[in-house]
Order: structure tokens, then C-alpha cells, then sequence
């Protein structure tokens, strides 16, 4: 009796305590001339343990909903305990019923200055400003899951969007790049902010009827699922509209674009006359992918 009590209260700690993150963390300091620091090693792993160990939310995951992600980070120079270099953070999230994962969440953040001890250990606090390092993981973690919350329910990222939001004003006390609106128009502060303004609302709509709608229709009925992500370009026309060249549009598009091309380039045929116009009105970055599409 005693080890079917041990038993089923293992179980139900380990599924009460699932991770919400299946996150590939790589840290990448051969621009320094010494990649092969112990400390470089040290600080990869850490932060695999960190990103994937901490409970970030009160939500049960199962393994199999883990979402999985990748955070390349790019040490350019360091000196003593300060890092300088970038984190590419890139998520992904399965399509229904298929083996197929669509790209997300695509944002190179270049402004990515910490101190770091070796060892040090790392905790997030929600309500508090801990250390540079640990709010811009754990801004990426909450921008994560929000969009991939924002694919599966209309907008069902805004609890972890405004966590994000949260990290992004506390953190602007400690003086580094990226928390502040004069950091630039690519900046984390520019991207949380566009993401709960009215101004792109149209954004988040089109993250849900894109993936909801179009991708996760299309294993059963293709030529719908096709119609569906054709017409969220309308909604993107929108918001273009009112707010030329915005930054999330860049965001969508260097997650999608490819994405894009696969999928009006072949299945059942489509007028994409209109599709294209819209997509080198709304993204003339990829022209060059756009005209690709002769299907």
C-alpha cells in the first residue's frame, strides 16, 4: 500500500512540475578568439538547466506539449564577468495532425549585454530585477509562450505577454540596451509594446487564423486551409496600412516567408495574382521569394 501511495504521488509530482520548454540553448564564443573558455561551457549549461528547470507558468504541460525552441546566443566580447553579443530566440509549435512544426517566433535581439559569474546561480523573480541576463532569458520565455498561446486561442498570450511586459519595466533600472524606447525601433521594449497596442491588433488575429484556421486545416482539407492563410494577408494590408513598415511585420515575415513560399507553391491550385500583390505591398523584403509563387 505504502509504494502504491509513493507511486501515485510520484506521478502526480512529476506532472503538477512540468516544464513548459523544450529549449536548445547554444552560446557561441568563437568571435572572441577563445571559444574554448571553461566559463563559455559553464554559462551554456546553466542556462539550458534554467530556461528548461524553471516552472514559468501555473500551467500543467504534458512532455508531449513541451514547446520547443532554440536561443543562439553570440558572445562578440568579454572582459571579467561582462558578456556583449546577441540572442537569436526562435520557437516552433506542431501542426494537427501532421509531423509537420511551423516556425513562430523568429527575433535576432542584438542588444544583449550581462554580467555573469561563473556559477552564479540564476533565479527569475516576477516582480523584481534580478540581473540582465536572467530578464532578457526570461522575456524571451514569456514571448515564446505567448505567441505559441496566441496560435492555438485569440489572444491567448496576454498573461504571458504582460509578464513580459512586467520584465521589460523593471528591467529598465539597470541601464542596459533594449528596454527602453530610444533603443531603437528593433528593440524588446518596441516589440511587447506593438504586440498589446491597438495600433497592430490585427496582428494577433492573424497569428490564431493563420495556424487555427489555415495550417491545422490543412491535413484534412488543404484547399481551405489555403483560402484561410490567404485571407489573413487581407488583415495584414490593415494594419500595414495604418502603420507602414512596423516592426512586427518583420516579425511575422522572417518567421513565415519560406513557410509562405511552401505553401502556395504547390496542393490545389489557387488565383495568386492578389496573394502576391499583397504580400510585395506588405513585405517587399522577400519580392524576390514572392515571385517564386506560380502555383
Amino acid at each position: 500500500m505504502r509504494k502504491l501511495i509513493f507511486v501515485v504521488f510520484l506521478i502526480c509530482t512529476t506532472v503538477g512540475f512540468s516544464q513548459e520548454l523544450n529549449c536548445n540553448v547554444v552560446v557561441n564564443a568563437q568571435q572572441t578568439g577563445n571559444e574554448n573558455v571553461q566559463v563559455f561551457k559553464t554559462l551554456e549549461r546553466q542556462l539550458t538547466e534554467f530556461i528548461n528547470n524553471t516552472q514559468w507558468t501555473n500551467k500543467i504541460y504534458k512532455p508531449q506539449e513541451r514547446i520547443d525552441c532554440s536561443m543562439v546566443i553570440i558572445i562578440n566580447d568579454y572582459s571579467n564577468d561582462i558578456f556583449q553579443g546577441t540572442i537569436q530566440v526562435q520557437s516552433s509549435r506542431p501542426v494537427f495532425n501532421s509531423t509537420y512544426s511551423t516556425p513562430v517566433y523568429n527575433f535576432n535581439d542584438k542588444h544583449f549585454t550581462f554580467k555573469y559569474l561563473e556559477f552564479q546561480n540564476l533565479v527569475h523573480n516576477p516582480n523584481q530585477f534580478e540581473s540582465n541576463l536572467v530578464s532578457v532569458l526570461a522575456y524571451h520565455v514569456f514571448m515564446i509562450l505567448g505567441i505559441d498561446a496566441d496560435t492555438f486561442e485569440l489572444h491567448g498570450g496576454d498573461p504571458f505577454f504582460k509578464e513580459a511586459q512586467t520584465i521589460t519595466n523593471y528591467s529598465q533600472q539597470g541601464n542596459f540596451k533594449g528596454w527602453k524606447l530610444e533603443d531603437g525601433q528593433q528593440s524588446r521594449f518596441v516589440l511587447i509594446d506593438n504586440m498589446l497596442s491597438p495600433t497592430f491588433k490585427e496582428f494577433r488575429t492573424v497569428m490564431y487564423d493563420y495556424h487555427r484556421n489555415g495550417l491545422d486545416v490543412m491535413a484534412d482539407n488543404e484547399k481551405e486551409g489555403k483560402k484561410a492563410i490567404a485571407k489573413v494577408f487581407d488583415d495584414l494590408k490593415v494594419m500595414n496600412n495604418r502603420r507602414p513598415n512596423s516592426f512586427l511585420m518583420r516579425v511575422f515575415f522572417d518567421a513565415k516567408a519560406d513557410e509562405i513560399l511552401d505553401v502556395f507553391s504547390g496542393g490545389p491550385k489557387m488565383n495568386v495574382t492578389d496573394i502576391k500583390d499583397v504580400l510585395n505591398r506588405v513585405a517587399p523584403t522577400y519580392a524576390s521569394k514572392w515571385r517564386e509563387i506560380n502555383f
